[in-house]
């Protein structure tokens, strides 16, 4: 991954990150220094809390990272999968009805999601649900789209 910029953030934009999270997966990131780094061969902006890649754009959107995601132990906004799926979801595959064993309700179609597996609750990816928190556990079909997982460019990302 190239690094097109990178530049400290404003302390707005620091609010902003902070109620994003805090709002959406009741999550606080603490730190001192915000680096925005600005990539150009991804989809992604990657925020660097105190040197750590903690926090990424999506959509203009800021969510945790797979790292953040495990530091900062999300309390909504998740997905569970069974021991089955960890294989399929850490290689970056979408996420399917029948290995998902619980789903938090208040998830919307469209959220970003923090998918974690069921033994440990370790966050193995984070993805864009394409149904309703209510409508994830079941039989059959799509419901999570992969966006960013275990051993993928940014989760590998070093400063």
């Amino acid at each position: 991954m190239q690094v097109k910029s990178r530049h400290h953030l404003r302390s707005d934009a620091i609010d902003e990150i902070r109620t994003a999270l805090a709002d959406g997966l009741g999550v606080e990131i603490d730190g001192d220094a915000f680096e925005l780094v600005e990539l150009t061969d991804s989809a992604f902006d990657l925020v660097l809390v105190d040197g750590e890649p903690l926090v990424f754009y999506a959509d203009e959107e800021p969510f945790v990272t797979v790292r953040g995601a495990n530091e900062t132990d999300p309390d909504s906004g998740v997905v569970t999968v069974d021991a089955g799926a960890i294989s399929f979801v850490s290689n970056g595959a979408d996420v399917m009805r029948p290995g998902i064993v619980e789903a938090d309700p208040d998830i919307e179609t469209g959220d970003l999601v923090a998918i974690a597996e069921e033994t440990h609750g370790k966050v193995l990816a984070i993805g864009r649900a394409l149904v309703d928190g209510e409508e994830m556990v079941g039989e059959e079909g799509k419901v999570v789209e992969s966006v960013h997982h275990v051993g993928d460019d940014l989760y590998e990302f070093e400063p």
